[in-house]
C-alpha cells in the first residue's frame, strides 16, 4: 500500500473512532451537533400509524369546512370535553351514539385487535415502497400498545387486545428489512400525576416509560409529540436525548424529531416536522429547507381512523404521489399516516392508495430514494409541474403530467444520456447554450411506463 493511501486509511479510522467516542451533553448546543443518521434522509418515504382506544369510536367531523386540527379522530376524548363549537359536535355525537353516562375508558373493551396480522401489515408496507414505520406507542390518551409498567391496566396487554401490539409489529416490520420507530406523547390529557405534579410525572412516569420502550424494542425512530404545554427543560428532554445518544442500544442509528418542548420545533432535536403543510417558525411551504425534515399527514383529514370520512375526504393516489415528489424535491421526507380499525384491519381504501404508490415507486424509485434536492432547481410553488432530484452526477426531472411540449432545463452544460424511466424507447435531446431540451416521446397505453408522474433521468449532468 502506498504511503498516501495508508495515511488516508489511518485518518479515516481515527476519525470514525472520534465520532464513536463523542459524548453528547445535556444541552441543545451539544444535542443539535449530532448529525441525522444518513439512512433517514435516504429513505424518503415512511408510514405513520395512529392506533389506540380512539379507534373504537373512530369519529370526528369531516369535510372541507372543518379546521384541520378539528378533524383528528384520535382527539375524541379531549374534544368531547371541550366547551367550544367543535367540542359540542363531539359531545353531541357521543351522547347520541353511546349515551352521556358512557365513559371514554369504557371503549377499551371493544379495542380487541382480533384481526390484527402484523405480517400482513408488514407485507403491505414493503409493497408500498415505504422504508420506515412509525407506530403510536402511546397517544395523548395515555394508553400504551405495549405492557408498560407505568401504565398498569391502561395498556394493550392488561386490557383490550391482551397483546403486545408494539412488539409484534416491530418484529414483523424488522423481518421485512424496514426501519421501525415509535411515536410517543410526552403529555397525557387526564393522567392525575401529570395534572398534579409535572416533575414527578416526568421523573417517575415519562422518562422510565421512554427508556423502557427504547430498551425493549430498540427503535430506529423516536418520534415525540404533545410537547407544547411546557418548555424542554421541564420535560428534561436534553437529559433523555443525551442518554439516547450516549448509552442506549440505538445510540448510533436512532432518529428523533423536533417536538421536545414548547420552544423546540424547527429549532432543536433531530429532523424538523411539518403537519398537513402547517409549518412552524420561519419555514414556509414554498421555502427550500436545508435541515433534514419530514411532512406528516393522513391519507384523509384524520390521523386516527374516522368512520365519518367519505371518498372526497381522502387524497387520491395521484395526489399522494405528487405530494411525495414535492416533499422529496424540496429535500424532505413524507410520513404518510394510516388509521387501522379497532379490530386490526387497515381500511381497503388506504391499502389501495399505498399499493398504487408502491407500483409507481417500483418504476421510479431511483428518482426518490437516496436523492437530494437539486441546487439549481427553480423554486417550488403551487403551479410547479416539473420537479427535480439529484443523485451523484445524475439528475431526475419529474413531470406530474405527461409533457405535451418540449422540456427545457437551464443550467446544464453536459449530458451523457437521457432516458424515461420504465420506457424502452430512445429520448431525443438537444443541448445548446447551457439549456437541455428534451423531446417527450409519443407513448401509447402499451408503452406507457406508469401513471401519475413520469421521470426523465439525465445521466452525468453538469
Amino acid at each position: 500500500m502506498r504511503r498516501k493511501q495508508f495515511l488516508t486509511v489511518i485518518f479515516f479510522i481515527f476519525g470514525m473512532q472520534l465520532f464513536a467516542q463523542k459524548k453528547y451533553e445535556a444541552n441543545w448546543e451539544s444535542i443539535d451537533s449530532r448529525p441525522v443518521p444518513g439512512w433517514f434522509t435516504d429513505a424518503k418515504f415512511g408510514i405513520f400509524i395512529h392506533w389506540g382506544v380512539y379507534s373504537v369510536p373512530a369519529w370526528a367531523p369531516a369535510g372541507k369546512d372543518i379546521p384541520v386540527y378539528s378533524k383528528y379522530a384520535e382527539w375524541y376524548w379531549n374534544r368531547m370535553n371541550n366547551t367550544d363549537s367543535i367540542g359540542d359536535m363531539f359531545r353531541n355525537y357521543h351522547n347520541k351514539t353511546y349515551g352521556p353516562s358512557f365513559r371514554y375508558q369504557d371503549f377499551v373493551k371493544d379495542f380487541k385487535a382480533e384481526l390484527f396480522n402484523p405480517n400482513e401489515w408488514a407485507d403491505l408496507f414493503r409493497a408500498s415502497g415505504a422504508k420506515y414505520i412509525v407506530l403510536t406507542s402511546k397517544h395523548h390518551e395515555g394508553f400504551t400498545l405495549w405492557p408498560s409498567p407505568q401504565s398498569w391496566n391502561w395498556n394493550s396487554v392488561d386490557v383490550g387486545p391482551h397483546r403486545d401490539l408494539a412488539g409484534d409489529l416491530s418484529s414483523a416490520v424488522k423481518a421485512k428489512g424496514l426501519h421501525m420507530g415509535y411515536y410517543y406523547s410526552l403529555y397525557e390529557w387526564y393522567n392525575p400525576l401529570y395534572k398534579s405534579d409535572l416533575k414527578k410525572y416526568v421523573d417517575e412516569h415519562m422518562l422510565p416509560q421512554m427508556k423502557d420502550l427504547v430498551n425493549r424494542y430498540q427503535p430506529d425512530i423516536f418520534w415525540t409529540d404533545g410537547e407544547w404545554e411546557h418548555p424542554s427543560e421541564a420535560w428534561k428532554s436534553t437529559q433523555f436525548l443525551a442518554w439516547l445518544y450516549n448509552e442506549s442500544p440505538v445510540k448510533e442509528n436512532v432518529v428523533v424529531n423536533d417536538r421536545w418542548g414548547s420552544e423546540t420545533r424547527s429549532k432543536h432535536g433531530g429532523i424538523y416536522t411539518t403537519e398537513y403543510d402547517l409549518v412552524f417558525e420561519d419555514n414556509t411551504k414554498d421555502k427550500k429547507i436545508t435541515h433534514p425534515w419530514e411532512e406528516c399527514r393522513g391519507i384523509g383529514g384524520s390521523f386516527g381512523y374516522n368512520r365519518a370520512e367519505k371518498l372526497d375526504d381522502y387524497a387520491t393516489s395521484q395526489q399522494l404521489i405528487h405530494m411525495l415528489i414535492e416533499k422529496v424535491a424540496r429535500g424532505g421526507n413524507l410520513l404518510l399516516d394510516i388509521g387501522p380499525t379497532a379490530d386490526g384491519r387497515i381500511p381497503v381504501i388506504m391499502q389501495q392508495r399505498l399499493l398504487d404508490m408502491g407500483d409507481w415507486l417500483k418504476i421510479n424509485g431511483d428518482a426518490i430514494y437516496q436523492t437530494t434536492a437539486w441546487a439549481n432547481a427553480p423554486a417550488v410553488n403551487n403551479s410547479t409541474a416539473l420537479f427535480f432530484t439529484q443523485k451523484g452526477k445524475d439528475l431526475y426531472a419529474i413531470a406530474t403530467s405527461f409533457p405535451e411540449h418540449e422540456i427545457i432545463i437551464e443550467n446544464i452544460t453536459q449530458v451523457k444520456n437521457v432516458t424515461l424511466l420504465g420506457y424502452k424507447g430512445k429520448i431525443k435531446t438537444t443541448l445548446k447554450n447551457n439549456k437541455l431540451i428534451i423531446k417527450p416521446p409519443v407513448i401509447t397505453p402499451a408503452t406507457n411506463p406508469c401513471n401519475y408522474a413520469w421521470v426523465f433521468k439525465i445521466e452525468n449532468a453538469l
